[in-house]
């Protein structure tokens, strides 16, 4: 029997709930909070906080300001585009990897990608940003089935990254049926045992989505906090 899950401590807590509040553009790039306002959002003191605020700013997703409390770290859009070469390196070795498996067809990951997006086009998902989720996952999968846990630990690092970003991406309603159909074509070259070619569609896919970053505004990002 598995063992329950400990419970999170409440530094845990804050800091799953304030990097939430960065995702979901609550908290935007550039924004100035103090210790006491985010303590009041969390519902919890000093200490746990603290400790919240201090992770979040070691993975990037906060500055100390000396003298003038914290800042949800700007966009820096240089640091993005090495993130999206370094995801495309980790995630074209494991599309190499799946497509030259002899045992590729029992992977439980091709799988499963195949049932969300190998459908027909009237049994698509509309929601963009359901879709934007489901996106997210299709690229863990791959580098998931790879087996390589080294290289799938940090592409979950790089993905957490970039998620404010992808989400934008995903603000954009012709984003829904590219992503279905490049999916498609990347996860057809797989299973047919296709390595440079599922290698050249996935480098090409994520370098389009790369290159959408560079039209990401300090507009988009206030319009998709207040929804649209």
């Amino acid at each position: 029997m598995t063992a329950p899950a400990e419970p999170l401590s409440l530094a845990d807590q804050a800091y799953a709930q304030l990097k939430q509040l960065i995702f979901d553009f609550a908290l935007m790039p550039g924004d100035r909070v103090s210790e006491t306002e985010l303590a009041q959002r969390v519902a919890v003191s000093r200490t746990p906080l603290r400790a919240a605020l201090q992770r979040l700013e070691r993975e990037g997703f906060l500055q100390l300001m000396p003298r003038q409390g914290w800042q949800v770290a700007p966009l820096d859009f240089d640091v993005m585009d090495e993130l999206y070469d370094l995801r495309t390196l980790i995630e074209c070795e494991a599309a190499r990897h799946l497509a030259e498996r002899a045992e590729r067809d029992e992977r439980p990951e091709l799988r499963q990608l195949a049932e969300l997006w190998l459908v027909p086009p009237a049994e698509r998902l509309a929601d963009a940003a359901e879709v934007g989720s489901l996106d997210e996952g299709f690229h863990a999968l791959l580098v998931q089935g790879s087996g390589n846990r080294e290289m799938a630990r940090v592409h979950r690092e790089i993905t957490e990254r970039i998620r404010i970003i992808r989400r934008l991406d995903f603000t954009k309603p012709a984003r829904v049926e590219v992503t279905y159909d490049e999916h498609a074509r990347i996860l057809r070259a797989i299973t047919r045992r296709r390595a440079d070619e599922a290698q050249r569609l996935l480098r090409a896919h994520i370098q389009q989505s790369k290159l959408e970053v560079r039209h990401i505004t300090l507009d988009m990002l206030y319009r998709a906090r207040r929804g649209g």
